[in-house]
């Protein structure tokens, strides 16, 4: 198993990604943060389309709901339409119960979802969801 995990974060705020980073920083997490700020972008990394010819495929994707151009659930809905994507764990960034309804109403299916802002303790909680990720997401860098 490799020790660094892809991380693609789709995040249009630039806060909660600076966060996101100082997080994995800080805790010296061996991750690769992957960042695309809407969800059209998001979309076009994925199956590598330009710009994205070179990205790395991600092996969990950290999905903000509130996002410009496709918002989140327009994002998941489309994966499901892809047999290549629909198999990526994702996980559903929110600051609001209300979006964790809306994927429950519109059948939507999303692995695990998170509370924002994205600390520490919301990030475990995130890999906790992944126990076939979670070694390798978690990988402390010198351990």
């Amino acid at each position: 198993m490799r020790s660094v995990a892809n991380i693609l974060l789709v995040e249009d705020n630039p806060g909660d990604v600076r966060l996101a980073q100082e997080t994995l920083k800080e805790h010296r997490l061996q991750n690769a943060l992957h960042v695309v700020t809407d969800g059209e972008a998001a979309l076009a990394y994925l199956p590598r389309q330009p710009p994205y010819e070179d990205a790395v495929d991600p092996d969990i994707m950290l999905l903000d709901t509130n996002l410009p151009k496709v918002d989140g659930f327009e994002v998941l809905a489309a994966m499901q339409e892809d047999a290549g994507l629909k198999n990526l764990p994702v996980v559903i960034m929110t600051s609001s119960h209300l979006d964790v309804e809306m994927l429950k109403r519109y059948n939507l299916p999303t692995d695990c979802y998170i509370l924002k802002p994205l600390t520490l303790e919301r990030y475990f909680e995130a890999i906790r969801c992944f126990p076939h990720l979670g070694l390798s997401i978690v990988k402390i860098a010198g351990s």
